[in-house]
């Protein structure tokens, strides 16, 4: 699937749970409505709180510090494009089960992803579709252009989410040099990818967590951290989706 060029100073953001709470989608502007399917909004009392992507009919993928949100009060709202005006095409469900990474540490922001089991099977039409996983878990290279969507905040001083889905592309950044920026702390690993743009600033941040983040069309990771919204030294962090991570997923899912 194409996406248009990110034209406009639009931002968006993704929650967080740690001090590297304020990453969000910097510099892109609103998403063609339901040209993204698989998008999912997680939210907690119909407040959005975290993106993420439907995989198969039951299973949403996110990140694993979503899981902050209580089961008992998170509902997946798929086919959406304004939040707050709902419609006919969007499919809503309740949460069977949250299934964090085994090896998840929220202090070390390592193995930050999470499957969501949905209560009930969603019915696949143009507004609700899968996004298929990558055959394989091979790396991205530095400098390859991404794009990345979420319902997160549109300014890094901004202090709600956005109604609409926003959009906006990232450019991926060397591993050794995003772990300069981070000063080695959280470490960069081999499991993650970093992304931004120095130029425009586009960046993604709070409320659009567990979001997928696309490399020529190919899923290949998740909004996991950040600090400073559309910072140019302070890039986007995304768990890869690795072979690790997808031996998990099928794994999981099996199980």
């Amino acid at each position: 699937m194409l996406f248009p060029a990110l034209l406009s100073s639009v931002a968006i953001t993704f929650f967080l749970i740690s001090d590297y709470n304020c990453m969000e989608i910097i510099g892109g502007q609103e998403a063609v409505p339901h040209s993204r399917p698989y998008m999912a909004s997680i939210q907690s009392f119909k407040d959005h709180k975290c993106g993420g992507a439907l995989i198969k009919t039951s299973w949403v993928l996110t990140a694993a510090h979503c899981q902050e949100i209580p089961q008992e009060n998170t509902r997946v709202v798929l086919g959406a494009h304004s939040l707050s005006k709902g419609g006919k095409e969007e499919q809503i469900f309740t949460v069977k089960r949250l299934i964090p990474h085994d090896l998840y540490d929220s202090k070390l922001i390592t193995n930050d992803i999470m499957l969501i089991e949905l209560n009930g099977t969603a019915t696949l039409n143009k507004f609700v579709n899968i996004l298929g996983l990558p055959n394989n878990g091979k790396d991205v290279e530095s400098g390859v252009i991404c794009n990345v969507a979420g319902w997160g905040v549109t300014k890094p001083e901004a202090t709600s989410s956005s109604d609409t889905l926003q959009q906006a592309n990232v450019t991926v950044v060397d591993r050794d040099m995003c772990s300069m920026y981070y000063t080695y702390y959280p470490a960069i690993t081999d499991e993650v990818l970093c992304a931004g743009d120095q130029e425009e600033g586009r960046d993604s941040c709070s409320g659009d967590s567990g979001g997928p983040l696309l490399c020529n069309g190919k899923f290949n990771g998740i909004v996991s951290f950040g600090c400073g919204c559309g910072n140019p030294h302070k890039p986007g962090v995304y768990t890869r989706l690795s072979q690790n991570y997808l031996s998990w997923i099928k794994r999981t899912i099996r199980s």
